[in-house]
């Protein structure tokens, strides 16, 4: 699933892309068929095909990390040499390589928990981080808003 959304990374307007081979087991995962090798390969080409088609964002979000770290990185290195815009990516893991850290604007930590709530909620496991620094909070909306 490619899709524009405008929640996913705060004040953004984000090319999200699902990307499969998932290395998590999550509990009440919302994306089960992720756990497989399907959809199209995410190439440049691919890339770009999705920049021509989707005009006017300025974030490219990578949900998941899949089983290659070296193309995922390379592929976000791409994106940020070639388009004016922030690289997001949403890992499952409770941690990240540094590498990755490096490479990407917006990191999202941690397996969804059912008993802990979703990113949005104040009880999360879940981390959101912007160049390393948590802004998790940003996600937590006083009720009643």
């Amino acid at each position: 699933m490619t899709a524009v959304v405008m929640e996913e990374i705060p004040s953004r307007v984000t090319l999200a892309v699902e990307i499969s081979n998932c290395r998590g087991n999550c509990e009440g995962c919302h994306s089960p068929w992720l756990k497989e090798d399907v959809g199209e390969e995410l190439t440049e080409e691919a890339v770009d095909r999705l920049f021509a088609a989707n005009y006017g964002v300025n974030c490219f979000l990578f949900l998941g990390e899949g089983r290659d770290a070296d193309a995922l990185v390379r592929l976000a290195l791409y994106i940020k040499a070639k388009y004016p815009v922030e690289t997001a990516l949403y890992s499952g893991r409770p941690e990240v390589e540094k590498r990755l850290w490096d490479v990407f604007d917006y990191v999202k930590t941690g397996p969804y928990v059912k008993a802990l709530g979703p990113l949005n909620s104040p009880t999360t496991n879940q981390r959101f981080y912007h160049h390393g620094e948590d802004i998790t909070a940003v996600f937590w909306r006083k009720k009643g808003k």
